[in-house]
């Protein structure tokens, strides 16, 4: 996804949630970073800003060497849960995930 996808994202969130402090909440970032964002004026790292949108609203499908194609939302959740040796998925999961290239976790720019 480009970053004027993931602009048009962006924007297509705030409308559709009805103001920027509800797309805030859910992406983690403040409402003065993410206005400044879509006024072309932000001076934080739009790479990572822009990849969290795309994690949070995109609906890109990826393919998950345990769970197969999946969309890229499911994907952060996933490998966010939290990791527990009792349970073999979550254990599959978490050594999946170390070595995955849509891992932006450890992927930082």
């Amino acid at each position: 996804m480009t970053e004027r996808d993931r602009l048009t994202l962006l924007r297509e969130a705030v409308e559709s949630h009805g103001s920027q402090s509800k797309v805030c909440r859910k992406l983690g970032y403040s409402t003065a970073a993410i206005s400044q964002a879509l006024s072309g004026s932000y001076k934080g790292s739009m790479n990572r800003l822009l990849a969290r949108v795309e994690e949070v609203f995109g609906t890109r499908a990826v393919s998950c060497p345990v769970l197969g194609e999946i969309v890229l939302p499911r994907c952060v959740a996933e490998r966010r849960t939290p990791f527990s040796t009792s349970n073999p998925l979550r254990v599959r999961l978490y050594r999946a995930c170390m070595d995955c290239q849509f891992n932006t976790d450890l992927n930082n720019d």
